[in-house]
């Protein structure tokens, strides 16, 4: 586990407001890309919104549950979590909190679904569930190791140890599919489907069938995914943020109307709105997506 050396820390006149993030163990790193540790009190009340990225959600939480008021799935009922494992979705989750929040947030690469919790992504798209559900009585012990843990280095180091133990290396995905995974994350969402196809030698179709069971999402959602995943880092960068004209020729967009309905598509509200109620000048927020905007290592077998 190596500890991110931007993290913060501040406890001012009663006020709470932690972020730690950090990589996870050698061995964990095909599977896992960053944990992001949070802890926030007397902080005001805040909804937050869950945005779609290349990563699966993994959130064990530490004092309080996690509040869900809105999951990327309209049908799914509000609901509290203890711990929560989400899909890759295409629409946004609410999260809300009543000044106080925290947890740790494991980002997991989503062809790693298989290894770390025994299933593909596939079933877990596009849904919020407790992590109870999948790792069985393991999240419970996981959570209260993390609770009796005496600071951030030892939660983390807690995480590298259930995680290991709980990986599974013959849960191994096809290898066409790895690959077209990782030519979409190299290319930033920009490869068509059909030379996608053509690469693997599977037909459209099959391709778009096997890269669904494994990932939940159809490679031209995925491709969306990582533009907007892309995007929105960028805007929320540790730099000024680009134009909007700017940032849609970099991300592969037609133009700027094009980022913007995906934005709205995607988030739920324009880029600029997003920006202003959820970026790096507005911290309400430490856990879901927490320290986005830094490259990961792509999945591997």
């Amino acid at each position: 586990m190596t500890a991110d050396p931007g993290s913060t820390t501040a406890d001012l006149a009663g006020v709470v407001d932690e972020a730690v993030r950090a990589r996870p163990a050698t061995a964990l790193r095909p599977y896992v890309a960053w944990y992001s540790g949070y802890r926030q009190r007397g902080i005001a009340p805040a909804v937050h919104r869950g945005l779609p990225s290349p990563y699966l959600t993994f959130i064990v939480t530490l004092d309080e549950p996690l509040v869900v008021a809105g999951h990327p799935d309209p049908a799914q009922p509000p609901d509290r979590y203890d711990t929560l494992l989400g899909g890759l979705h295409t629409a946004p989750a609410l999260i809300t909190h009543d000044g106080r929040q925290s947890g740790v947030q494991v980002a997991v690469h989503p062809l790693a679904a298989r290894a770390l919790f025994g299933v593909p992504a596939g079933e877990l798209a596009g849904i919020d569930l407790p992590a109870g559900d999948v790792l069985g009585p393991v999240g419970e012990r996981l959570q209260d190791a993390l609770r009796s843990a005496a600071g951030w280095p030892e939660r983390f180091a807690a995480l590298d140890g259930a995680l290991l133990r709980a990986a599974r290396p013959s849960g191994r995905v096809p290898a066409e599919v790895l690959w077209a995974w990782q030519a979409l994350r190299r290319s930033g969402g920009a490869l068509p489907v059909a030379e996608l196809a053509r690469e693997t030698g599977w037909s459209t179709r099959h391709l778009q069938e096997r890269f669904r069971r494994e990932t939940g999402l159809t490679p031209k959602a995925a491709a969306r995914v990582i533009r907007f995943d892309r995007a929105r880092h960028l805007l929320a960068g540790p730099l000024p943020p680009p134009r909007l004209a700017e940032l849609a020729v970099r991300c592969g967009y037609f133009d700027q109307a094009h980022l913007a309905r995906e934005f709205r598509a995607l988030a739920g509200c324009a880029p600029t709105a997003w920006l202003a109620a959820e970026g790096p000048d507005a911290a309400k927020f430490r856990n879901v997506q927490g320290g986005a905007g830094r490259p990961a290592p792509e999945w591997e077998q």
